[in-house]
């Protein structure tokens, strides 16, 4: 039987099909045509901004960091580019481990960068590159390179790093940089400058790279590169220059820091000498020293220990933490106290027995049988303790307080570093604040009595005792110590000083100020420092010190051969030059040296004659044999008392004292 089609519903069906299909298409052209709308038209701007951003990437310029030079242009910090090789651990597939032993064939990796990178690796993101290993050679750099494809995540990168090319010299001074750690990355975060240090891997870590961080590191730059989807660099798209950091010009004199560094040799102690009528500091030593340069790349963990274990605590920065009694150095703050007060005149005599009773306690002077007559400037000449022990009773600790706070003792500085100390300069508040029971918030007449010769309560930094005597030999005006003399900008090279002015001026008679001079001249022509400075070509006024480390038992006697070494005495001088004119004023401690005048003078006759004259110490003439003849207002100190002091042997010792009750000192 035959069928036959229905033509016509077959057409219908077709064209029923076909237009359903139409309308299917149209619709989801429309769709598609509305989507473009949305995203070509309405949202236009925020696409457009997205794909730019896409396809520039945006890198920082890092500044080189400013120079660190000496007031005679020597260059103290520097900066060097290098090749270090980095791993971004969220980039590595594999174990950092199996990674560093695959880089260990083609770069020498030692096991001390294996331990810093995983230190550094603690206090690093995720997504942040940690050095492996840096300043690689050309030849490391292109055998890397050959086979960097089989290091996904690892890449080498091109650096500026920091140079100390005087290695331990004035490390105290210039501290050093290191790497931004987790903590660091924090405070930058907060701070205003943090769109300034994008891309800065190493920041300020101590003393003027950390005080002068924001001079020092200048301005980021930024550049816009063209990039492919695959982050492939294209081309250079605009610049934007980074600005160096400023160069920091500071007032030492690096020779003569050196020659200081050397004179200590491997003694401990500090010293800071400035000029008087700027506050320059032309030299800032603290023994033992460190080399600053091990702490760039990250410091190892051994060398790290020893640093901080040594018995000498060469990391501590004596002059400006550094807490120690003055000892004989005040003496002559306290005559000129006496002087301005009127509780003494030139003229005014004691008579000295080598002691002075006080209730049933009985101070000691260093002369067993005493001075004899003692007037105001044998006193200081021969350092008559007891002369001291009658003017301190008569004065008392709020005058001596009083007195002594506009020089800068117990006082902050300002110096340009970070942490200074305030030291100890007492007083009957100090002591009501400074203690909880009421028997010992009561300020006892016989502890002023120590406090004369420069012990009891007294401590002070080396920095502090600098910038009094310098505020003496300056007839009273005080000029801030500063490390920094001028900032030097990057681009246009103009200086600008840090000090431009005095800081104030203390009320002083000037009949007194040179009274107090002489007597210090004498101490350098006939008195305990005599031997120090014989035959020296200028005319210097200083005063020796010796400051106890610890205190001895109530009617002991002291016997330096009978202590530990580092419980010995320190020794001290203080002093200015030219004393008609001064250029320079000097304080030093050499820790557990003993007598002043053994030690600390001839460390100050280095220094005066180097700055002054330019002689080093191998052109000076040998020390005279024998001690100065005795003088009308006084002798040089015995035989036996500068032999003692010169057998006396290095000790190591710790670097801040307090000291308490006084015992009669040189």
């Amino acid at each position: 039987m035959t069928e036959f089609k229905n033509t016509e519903r077959e057409v219908h069906l077709f064209r029923l099909r076909l237009s359903v299909a139409g309308i299917f298409v149209l619709v989801l052209f429309g769709i598609l045509l509305s989507r473009f709308f949305w995203l070509q038209v309405v949202r236009h701007e925020t696409y457009h901004g997205q794909a730019e951003d896409n396809r520039i990437s945006v890198a920082p310029i890092v500044p080189n960091r400013g120079l660190i030079l000496d007031r005679n242009g020597v260059v103290l910090a520097r900066n060097f580019s290098a090749y270090t090789l980095e791993i971004t651990p969220s980039k590595v597939n594999e174990p950092l481990d199996k990674v560093i032993d695959g880089l260990s064939a083609l770069v020498e990796i030692q096991p001390k960068d294996r331990k810093r990178f995983r230190r550094l690796l603690e206090e690093a993101k995720n997504f942040e590159s940690v050095p492996i290993r840096t300043r690689l050679t050309d030849e490391e750099v292109a055998r890397f390179t050959a086979q960097r494809y089989r290091f996904p995540g690892v890449e080498i990168q091109a650096r500026l790093f920091r140079q100390y090319p005087l290695g331990d010299t004035a490390s105290h001074v210039i501290g050093y940089i290191g790497r931004i750690s987790r903590k660091d990355a924090e405070r930058i975060a907060e701070s205003e400058d943090a769109a300034n240090y994008v891309g800065t891997d190493y920041i300020g870590k101590e003393g003027l790279e950390k005080k002068y961080e924001k001079v020092l590191h200048g301005t980021t730059g930024y550049e816009e590169v063209e990039v492919t989807a695959g982050g492939r660099a294209i081309r250079s798209l605009s610049r934007t220059p980074a600005v160096p950091g400023n160069n920091l010009i500071l007032s030492i004199d690096i020779e003569l820091q050196k020659i200081i560094e050397e004179a200590f040799g491997d003694r401990r102690g500090a010293l800071v000498a400035i000029e008087p009528s700027t506050g320059d500091i032309l030299a800032y030593v603290s023994k033992p020293t460190y080399d600053p340069n091990v702490f760039v790349d990250g410091i190892d963990q051994q060398t790290w220990e020893e640093l901080n274990t040594s018995i000498d605590r060469p990391l501590l920065n004596r002059p400006l933490i550094g807490s120690y009694p003055p000892g004989s150095t005040y003496k002559p703050f306290m005559a000129l106290a006496a002087l301005e007060t009127g509780k003494r005149t030139p003229s005014n005599t004691i008579s000295d027995p080598g002691y002075f009773w006080f209730g049933s306690h009985k101070f000691r002077d260093d002369k067993v049988d005493g001075h004899g007559v003692v007037d105001m400037y044998k006193s200081i000449v021969v350092s008559c303790n007891t002369y001291y022990y009658n003017l301190a009773n008569d004065l008392g600790v709020d005058t001596i307080h009083d007195f002594m706070k506009p020089f800068g003792f117990g006082q902050l500085t300002g110096i340009d570093l970070d942490n200074e100390r305030t030291g100890l300069l007492p007083s009957t508040a100090w002591k009501r604040a400074a203690y909880k029971r009421p028997e010992q918030k009561k300020w006892y007449a016989g502890e002023t009595i120590s406090i004369g010769i420069g012990q009891g309560y007294n401590a002070f930094t080396p920095l502090q005792m600098a910038h009094a005597i310098a505020n003496l030999a300056n007839n009273g005006v005080v000029m801030k110590p500063h490390l920094v003399k001028t900032i030097e900008d990057s681009v246009s090279k103009e200086r600008t000083l840090t000090v431009p002015k005095e800081s104030y001026r203390i009320n002083l008679k000037q009949e007194n100020i040179d009274f107090v001079k002489r007597a210090m001249v004498g101490v350098t022509k006939e008195g305990t420092s005599s031997r120090a400075f014989a035959k020296t070509e200028y005319t210097s006024a200083g005063k020796t010190g010796t400051a106890q480390a610890i205190g001895i038992k109530k009617n002991e006697k002291y016997d330096a051969k009978k202590l530990a070494e580092h419980h010995r005495d320190h020794s001290l001088y203080s002093s200015f030059a030219p004393a008609e004119n001064p250029r320079i004023a000097i304080a030093v401690i050499v820790e557990n040296a003993g007598f002043g005048a053994a030690a600390a003078a001839p460390i100050t006759r280095i220094a005066m004659d180097y700055y002054l004259l330019g002689k080093r110490p191998e052109q000076k003439e040998a020390p005279v044999e024998k001690a100065a003849a005795p003088h009308a207002h006084g002798a040089a100190p015995n035989a036996a008392q500068a032999a003692a002091a010169k057998n006396q042997k290095r000790a190591p010792a710790p670097a801040a004292v307090d000291t308490g009750a006084g015992r009669d000192q040189h």
